[in-house]
């Protein structure tokens, strides 16, 4: 059974996919990559259709991931097939657990920092789009950091279905 991951953030063209392109080149290293499914949405459908900001593609490759990415907007119809939902920032995570249908589908939202033990007291991962590309290199440390512990985590979890 397919464990299914999305990341959300506010237009689903900076920090989402960003996040989802690490975790994604962290879960096919870990070879969990035929077991999770990994995407990102945006909790607004500004961007609908569009790539990810020139600046998260050029900081991306510039690191070594993939960039290929179009934006949508995430649909509370979608808490049925996903396992997780992280969030990029406290108001995603109130959005997401404001959107859920159930106690259960907002239970599944978590913050993506909150996987990263250095980040005790802010889990958010700032909005880099109103600045210049440090903002964005500082996203990809901040996504970088806490992917380990959510690997971790999401490893737990595919292993656990296996049993």
């Amino acid at each position: 059974m397919t464990y299914r991951v999305c990341f959300v953030c506010t237009g689903n063209i900076c920090r989402s996919p960003m996040a989802e392109s690490v975790f994604r080149a962290r879960v096919a290293q870990a070879g969990l990559d035929d077991r999770v499914e990994i995407d990102s949405a945006g909790t607004g459908g500004w961007h609908e259709g569009d790539g990810a900001d020139p600046r998260t593609v050029a900081v991306l490759e510039d690191n070594g991931y993939a960039s290929g990415h179009t934006a949508r907007q995430f649909r509370s119809s979608w808490f049925s097939r996903l396992d997780l939902v992280i969030a990029l920032d406290h108001g995603h995570l109130a959005a997401l657990r404001r959107l859920a249908p159930t106690e259960e589908d907002a239970r599944k939202v978590r913050l993506l920092r909150s996987y990263d033990p250095a980040a005790v007291d802010d889990l958010d991962v700032p909005d880099p789009y109103y600045g210049g590309t440090d903002g964005f290199e500082e996203c990809l440390e901040m996504v970088e950091a806490a992917s380990t512990g959510l690997l971790a985590a999401v490893r737990e979890q595919v292993e656990g279905r296996a049993a």
